[in-house]
């Protein structure tokens, strides 16, 4: 039987991706600029993150809902999930989707 080598480890691994997550952020009412709510998004990000872009998408009557791009490390868990619930906490933010998740390499 032969034996398996690998040539690195998991632990010798350096160049790990990034999470890109795009979130459709829904106001409570219609809102003339987002750059209030651009900011506390802002304020809810993790030190290791960032906010690649930001866009707008017209829903009805008025009501446009914030759509955000952030970029996560991929070797840290869990903080996905604790910025959409940031998010989901801010005032004035009726809800929060997750429209798009990808994994890219640095």
């Amino acid at each position: 039987m032969s034996k398996m080598r690998f040539p690195w480890t998991v632990k010798e691994a350096t160049d790990l991706g990034s999470i890109k997550v795009v979130y459709k952020v829904f106001p409570e009412d219609i809102v003339n600029s987002f750059d209030d709510l651009k900011k506390k998004v802002e304020n809810c990000l993790p030190e290791s993150s960032a906010v690649e872009g930001y866009g707008e998408e017209p829903i009805a009557f008025g009501l446009k809902a914030l759509l955000v791009q952030v970029t996560f490390p991929e070797d840290e868990a869990g903080l996905v999930d604790k910025f959409e619930t940031d998010v989901e906490k801010i005032p004035g933010v009726s809800q929060v989707q997750t429209m798009m998740v990808r994994r890219t390499s640095r």
